[in-house]
């Protein structure tokens, strides 16, 4: 669908507008993902039989697979740097379309004066 000219700017805030949201949302479910992250951080470090560092980053990983809340986060941010990556493409693609609007609006601007001239040149 192609907007007018002075429907682009709207468009494109609101398209902006839209990847900031998204970006808010990714924050947010870093943040998740950091706080269930800390959880499993503060299970390894109390468990005394673990001996070493390989050890202690086994079980985190371990306590991390077993909580599905952690698996939803990291779906839910897969799903959200998708839909960012469509966000900023569409952004992008009402960029493009706004500068060549532009570009043909000059163009069409150009050959009405040149046509005025060459009336004026003829006499007309």
């Amino acid at each position: 669908m192609k907007l007018s000219m002075s429907q682009y700017p709207s468009a494109i805030a609101q398209a902006s507008q839209a990847v900031n949201e998204i970006d808010h949302q990714i924050m947010e479910v870093r943040q998740h993902i950091a706080r269930l992250e800390g959880n499993a951080d503060m299970v390894v470090a109390f468990e005394t039989a673990l001996k070493n560092d390989n050890q202690r980053r086994a079980r985190r990983f371990e306590v991390l697979q077993i909580n599905p809340e952690y698996q939803r986060a990291y779906d839910a941010l897969n799903r959200l740097s998708t839909e960012k990556a469509n966000a900023m493409a569409r952004l992008e693609h009402l960029r493009n379309e706004f500068s060549v609007a532009k570009l043909e609006a000059q163009m069409q601007i150009a050959q009405q004066l040149v046509g005025l001239e060459s009336r004026e040149l003829v006499g007309l």
